[in-house]
This record gives structure tokens, sequence and C-alpha cells, in this order.
């Protein structure tokens, strides 16, 4: 990274530092929309590691390939070889990341096999709405809450992230599963809970490499052709990031999740010149 990069980056983030300074507060931005908080940031199943540690799992977080050996061990839980959990990554990675969680106190070892100590966690959701919404705060400056619920009585379920970032409310859907595990009628609870919320800005999240336009954005496409009775457009922007009308965004993790969600923020404020 050149001097000019870091500068320029040091100097966003002051000028960000200075627009969250001014903006209002999450919860007088969901109380003009008629929201308030009912639950917030649940821990259930949450996987933390021992404080220590707490800063290195943050970081390995960023590496897709520890994200999808964190899947199997919550799949195995109960009792799991390393042979059962290498399947994203080489043996001996995988080998360094099951050393990690022994050190971090996450998992401990059970005779021949390996388990969680805190069980029974149901899925990698939490932790993943925890890690994007870490992101969200410490690369964007931004105040965010997860696993958020509301007392409403028509829409419900979690709005998995909320953020305030530079004047306005993002809301962020955030899917762990991989793309086929992924059905059309979660596409229509993140339209409804978007018509519900008004947000300003309104991201589909799935933590996948795989390509978008094979399945999620056609099921885009197919519930707003239910929806308002009219094609409209899902149009990329660049790679596996996606636009309806620049006000819903529909993006994977290729690449870096923070650096999907700064190119998406760009173009809905900045309309860019890209390449293709």
């Amino acid at each position: 990274m050149t001097d000019e990069v870091k500068l320029l980056k040091a100097e966003i983030k002051r000028l960000r530092k200075k627009v969250s300074e001014i903006t209002p507060s999450l919860e007088v931005m969901l109380k003009l929309r008629g929201f308030s908080i009912y639950k917030k940031e649940p821990s259930n199943d949450l996987l933390m590691p021992d404080k220590r540690y707490a800063s290195f799992f943050y970081k390995r977080l960023n590496k897709y390939s520890f994200r999808l050996f964190l899947r199997d061990v919550i799949k195995h839980q109960n009792a799991f070889t390393l042979d059962m959990v290498t399947r994203y990554a080489t043996k001996q990675v995988s080998a360094q990341y099951l050393d990690f969680l022994l050190k971090a106190k996450i998992v401990e070892s059970a005779g021949k096999k390996y388990r969680i100590i805190k069980r029974p966690v149901k899925s990698f959701g939490e932790t993943l709405e925890w890690f994007v919404a870490g992101l969200i705060k410490n690369d964007f400056l931004a105040e965010t809450i997860w696993g958020v619920k509301f007392k409403r009585p028509e829409v419900g379920g979690d709005y998995d992230l909320i953020a305030g970032i530079d004047n306005s409310l993002l809301y962020m859907e955030i899917k762990s599963s991989p793309p086929k595990q992924i059905y059309d009628k979660e596409i229509t609870a993140f339209f409804n809970r978007v018509e519900d919320l008004s947000p300003d800005i309104s991201i589909f999240f799935v933590d996948t490499e795989l390509r978008m336009n094979d399945k999620i954005v056609p099921m885009f496409a197919d519930e707003l052709c239910r929806r308002y009775r009219k094609q409209i457009p899902v149009e990329r922007i660049v790679k596996e990031l996606f636009h309806i009308d620049r006000k819903i965004f529909i993006i994977n993790s290729k690449g870096g999740i923070s650096m999907n969600i700064g190119t998406i923020l760009t173009y809905k404020w900045h309309k860019p010149f890209i390449i293709k």
C-alpha cells in the first residue's frame, strides 16, 4: 500500500468520525420510523473465545476458509476429528485452526475427538452477525446493532444488522448458509422488512464466494415481478455485487466483506466509473 493511499484512508476515517459525531443515534433514527428495539444481540449461539484471544479470533474471521471451518465444527459440534473438518483448507491449515480453537477455549479434547465447549450451537449465524457488525463499526465508524427484534404485528423475524452510517439507516440481512440452502421465502421476508423499516440502504449478504447470478439474483428478479407486477432490473455493479435502483444491494464475500460493503457504499452515493 502506497503512502498516498494510507493517507487517503486515514483522512476518510477522520471525516467519517466527524460525520458520526453529528449523526443522529440509531435509536433516534429508528424512533423517527416508529420502531423501538424489543431485543438485540443474543448470545445463545455466539462462539466467543477466551478474552486473551478475542482480537485474534476477530482477525481470523476475516478469512473465508476459517469461517467455513467453523461451520463444519458447528455441524459436528458434539464429536469430531480433524479429518471431519478438513474440507475447505489443507490439513495443515485446518490443524492450525483447530489448535487456535483449543487455545481460545472454544473447543476441547474429548478422547480422540474434539467438541465445542459451549453447546448446543444451532448455527454460525449469530457469530457471523456479530463479526460483520464489528467490521462495519470499525471500518466505517458506524453505530451498529445486530440480531434485532421489534414488536411489529405484521412483519416479524430478526433484523440481522442495523447501522447508522453517514446520516443514513442501513439494514443488512446476513446469510451464513450457502446459496443452495437459501429459498424464495427468505427473499420475500427480506423485502417485507425493507418495506416496513424503509432504510436508506438495504443489503442482502450471502457469505459465499460462489456466483450470485446462478440462484440468488434470479430469486430476487422473481420476487420483484411477483411483488410489483412488472420487470425491475437487478443490475450488476462489478463482479458479484448487484443493485436494485441503487437502494437494495446483493453481495457475497469474494474479495472481502469490508471491501464489498465499501464498494456498494461508494456506488450508492458516488456512482464511479467501473471497468467491468
